[in-house]
């Protein structure tokens, strides 16, 4: 009975161990979705341990993303540049407070983004797909904006039309005089309480770059600009470099304007009243929060090493995430109460005890997610599913072969731990094949896929030791000191 003990021992410790990881889980979910949003933006420890749900159960985001490979410097190799990329966008959307994102390479150009709990998509490509180049560049202070403003009324022309056509490169011969070599006009970046938009002459070449930025955060009502009082802006740090860069730029140029410019945009253009040496500066724009921390984000994880696009967006909402949930409980539900009943129609007591197994079996395997932190889909489910029929599989080998030795005239003791014995070779051989295929998934698969493989193994494991290991200690406790003459199916 040493062997039975163990298994008891092993069984209790599984349970207790599973009800230890999926109590955070409970916890979780029988609190308001308010109180969930809350505390995922305060990142609450408690994320950390809980079975999240997937795209297709919580809804969000799934965007795929083309690196533009033309933009990258000769000597940056694709895929290197694709893996940085990731590395960008994932430290984006950590710092942005997203719960369990899936950020993957797909092929050799491609990224896949899933943002669960995201169900603004613009929000989230700006997130992702801002390059993020930060620049200081110097403000024209003799008067070419002037002229520029005289050349265009003359021609009948607008500041966005000659913007348009200095982007792409079309500028008449005459216009291109106005502007000197070494400088051109950029767009500032608009105001809620200005109409139209304003455009700003800036050098052609930055003083500095956001290369050397070491830090960015929120602040409130810090910046030179009292016009600005009390709206977000965003305040920088420089490593050593870039502040003694930053410090003698500033000190070159006290009494002029330098441009912050961000992707093509003048975000601020304050005025340099004295050197800054210490490396610290302030970007103001009139923000809102959320542009300020959008921001704030974007500039601390770095730049893109190259522009992406969205090449494919979709949006699963939570009512379909909620409707999946629901569908997906439901027929495991029916489809476990269905076995259950049958098991326990046609194999009485045996079938019973089968069924305590398979209950147990269920619990550990979500009690295996948690602890792997894992994520639950639709797939998920799936897999969940699939283990738990490998159970009552295993269970019915054992039962036919153990009826087949009753038939043969053995005892009931000796027909249980003959039917256990025979039925163990293809028991192991179908679980250990359907684990190899679902390591194969987990090896080459991505997302959804990579869950169910979880799963999957996670169920293979957990069914051999509760269909195998379980049911057998539990006719040993059952048979000890008795004489049992009959066992009824």
């Amino acid at each position: 009975m040493n062997r039975s003990r163990l298994v008891l021992w092993s069984t209790l410790l599984l349970v207790g161990l599973s009800a230890y990881f999926l109590l955070p889980t409970l916890r979780w979910y029988r609190m308001a979705p308010e109180e969930r949003t809350d505390r995922e933006q305060d990142r609450d420890p408690i994320l950390k341990q809980i079975l999240n749900l997937g795209l297709d159960l919580r809804g969000g985001t799934h965007l795929v993303l083309e690196l533009d490979r033309s933009k990258l410097p000769p000597e940056t190799k694709t895929i290197d540049a694709l893996d940085r990329a990731i590395e960008i966008i994932r430290n984006r959307v950590d710092q942005f407070g997203v719960a369990e994102p899936l950020i993957a390479r797909q092929g050799d150009r491609w990224i896949v983004v899933q943002l669960p709990g995201i169900k603004d998509s613009e929000r989230a490509k700006d997130l992702i797909g801002k390059t993020a180049l930060l620049e200081f560049r110097l403000v024209d202070d003799s008067g070419i904006m002037t002229n520029l403003s005289k050349a265009l009324l003359d021609k009948k022309l607008s500041m966005d039309q000659y913007y348009a056509m200095q982007s792409s490169g079309t500028l008449p011969s005459d216009l291109k005089k106005v502007v000197p070599e070494g400088w051109e006009v950029l767009p500032e970046r608009q105001d809620s309480e200005r109409i139209g938009g304003r455009y700003l002459v800036v050098k052609s070449t930055p003083e500095l770059t956001g290369a050397t930025l070491v830090d960015a955060k929120v602040t409130f009502g810090g910046g030179s600009n009292q016009m600005m009082s009390g709206y977000p802006s965003v305040s920088i740090e420089f490593n050593a470099e870039g502040a003694k860069l930053f410090g003698l730029v500033t000190e070159a140029n006290v009494n002029k304007q330098l441009g912050i410019v961000l992707d093509g945009q003048v975000q601020s253009a304050p005025v340099i009243r004295s050197a800054i040496p210490d490396g610290h500066a302030v970007i103001e724009g009139n923000f809102s929060a959320e542009d300020a921390k959008l921001l704030a984000t974007i500039l601390k994880a770095g730049a893109l090493p190259a522009p992406v696009r969205v090449i494919e967006e979709r949006t699963v909402g939570a009512t379909l995430g909620e409707d999946s949930i629901k569908a997906g409980v439901r027929s495991c539900l029916i489809g476990l109460a269905l076995v259950m009943l049958f098991m326990g129609v046609y194999y009485s007591f045996s079938g019973l005890i089968a069924d305590i197994a398979m209950l147990i079996n269920m619990f550990c395997i979500f009690g295996a997610l948690a602890w792997f932190h894992a994520t639950l889909t639709l797939p998920g489910i799936a897999g969940t599913i699939l283990s738990l029929a490998m159970a009552v599989d295993a269970n019915v080998l054992i039962l036919e072969r153990v009826r087949e030795e009753l038939q043969l005239g053995k005892s009931v003791r000796l027909a249980i731990d003959l039917g256990y014995k025979h039925a163990w070779p293809a028991i192991i051989d179908g679980h250990v094949t359907n684990f190899i295929s679902a390591l194969l998934l987990f090896q080459f698969g991505t997302g959804p896929v990579k869950g169910f493989a979880v799963t999957l193994m996670s169920g293979i494991i957990i069914s051999i030791f509760t269909a195998v290991f379980f049911t057998h200690m539990v006719y040993d406790y059952w048979m000890e000191g008795r004489e049992v003459a009959s066992l009824n199916f």
